[in-house]
């Protein structure tokens, strides 16, 4: 590899940690200092960590403090940091220029290899989920000539005005707005349902099926913690939408390709025997650049323009340089690489349980194909009330435990364990090496009733 830049090596801000200098100078140009919110450490407390640089399964923070990676740029990084040959085919990629505003060769190799590993006939790209999940429900609204959207509570869209909302109180209410600055109207034709619920669920339909666009879930829910559709639930989804003549939109930005080679559908649909009419991806396609898209049936995907009547664009969408590392990203991404990473999260989940019954903390480990999370609770996780049960105090104790022997963890309770095929036997000893304290810090405080 090449000598680091500068830029990267720890900054001298005297006997302040670099992390808290810039943080404050973050904070006075930047709302929260973030342009993330997980980022600012409100779940957990403390400082967040500004970093340099990343290399395999490891980031190195501007202090010069290093850490095992256990969130991957929340999904992106399956093959690790600065793999050589993606970094080989971005530097190449790079060296032809940036963005033409024209079609490109990778973007069709991209979309060719999607199609390939998906049940999707078309693609189009955009630049982030949120920009795939919104353009997904314009396009079923206009294919459908429908206006309804049913959603589940805890399953996580992007920041879609019309998907930003909380459940109602019965099982086919109306959605109220879920944050400030986003109108009652732009909610009033979103349902949210509980999810998992397939009593709500038929209810919904029986009450509202012909006003039905579309049913959007994210394919296996990762936005409350991993929660798992349970059996049959998403093949319910899907049959009862083309009962009702509305569209099954299959959200797998999180979990597409990282989940498995096939993204959930892989899991779930392929051995279920049903297909969404349109899917969102997002996070590994992009091979860590800023990249998404949506996809579906031919029929469906015809009906945006330039051939149909639903209008979308994007000047930056199927960028070049994002469109060359998502493609070699899923190239790189085989069969082996998803068994290692298999493997490894079985290490991680198996030590982390061990750790937390041994010092006597409430847990559940979830997972779904190669995601995982552990919620600090003593039930089943299935729906988004049964994840906020988590012990939110335990979980600040065990993450700040976790960080000061060296282990990034997500810095939320309600986050994905993300691992790579960078995980080696290093990064994983650094990990069950640090699980035995941190759960006994877990156990202290949520003795003590702490907020950390």
């Amino acid at each position: 590899m090449a000598a680091p830049d500068p830029s990267e090596l720890p900054i001298d801000t005297g006997s302040v940690p670099a992390s808290e200098s810039l943080f404050a100078r973050a904070q006075a140009v930047t709302p929260g200092g973030v342009n993330s919110p997980v980022r600012a450490f409100n779940a957990v407390g403390g400082t967040p960590r500004f970093v340099a640089s990343a290399e395999g399964a490891w980031l190195t923070d501007v202090d010069g403090n290093r850490y095992v990676d256990l969130i991957c740029s929340w999904g992106p990084m399956l093959l690790g940091h600065r793999h050589p040959e993606v970094e080989a085919a971005v530097l190449a990629a790079i060296g032809r220029g940036t963005s033409y505003g024209t079609p490109t060769v990778p973007e069709v190799e991209l979309a060719e290899e999607i199609v390939a590993r998906t049940p999707v006939e078309e693609v189009r790209f955009v630049s982030s989920g949120t920009e795939a999940t919104m353009s997904a429900i314009r396009l079923a609204r206009g294919f459908t000539g429908r206006d309804v959207i049913v959603k589940f509570a805890g399953c996580y869209h992007g920041h879609v005005d019309s998907l930003l909302a909380a459940a109602g109180s019965g099982l086919a209410t109306f959605a109220v707005p879920g944050t400030p600055g986003v109108p009652a109207s732009s909610t009033e034709l979103t349902l949210v349902l509980p999810y998992n619920d397939t009593a709500a669920l038929e209810a919904a339909f029986a009450e509202h099926g012909p006003r039905i666009a579309a049913v959007i879930t994210e394919a296996g829910p990762g936005n409350m913690g991993v929660v798992p559709p349970a059996p049959g639930f998403n093949r319910l989804i899907s049959t009862l939408c083309a009962e009702h003549g509305a569209l099954f939109v299959s959200d797998e930005v999180m979990t597409g390709f990282r989940a498995s080679k096939e993204g959930h559908w892989g899991l779930d649909g392929k051995v279920e025997g049903w297909v969404p009419d349109l899917l969102t991806f997002g996070k590994v396609m992009g091979g860590g650049f800023p990249a998404a898209a949506f996809g579906g049936r031919a029929e469906v995907m015809q009906a945006l323009s330039p051939v149909g009547p639903v209008y979308q664009a994007g000047t930056l969408s199927g960028n070049p340089i994002a469109t060359t590392a998502g493609l070699a990203t899923l190239r790189l991404a085989t069969d082996e690489v998803y068994d290692h990473i298999g493997r490894a999260a079985e290490v991680v989940k198996t030590a982390a349980a061990a750790a937390l019954t041994e010092a006597g903390v409430a847990h559940r480990v979830q997972s779904t194909g190669t995601m995982f999370s552990v919620f600090f609770t003593e039930s089943p996780v299935t729906n988004f009330d049964e994840a906020r049960t988590t012990d939110e105090t335990a979980y600040r104790a065990f993450f700040h435990a976790m960080l000061a022997d060296g282990v990034y963890l997500p810095p939320s309770a309600y986050e994905v364990w993300f691992l790579s095929s960078a995980h080696d036997d290093e990064a994983l000893d650094a990990i069950v090496s640090a699980l035995p304290r941190a759960a006994k810090a877990a156990a202290a405080a949520t003795d003590r009733g702490i907020t950390t």
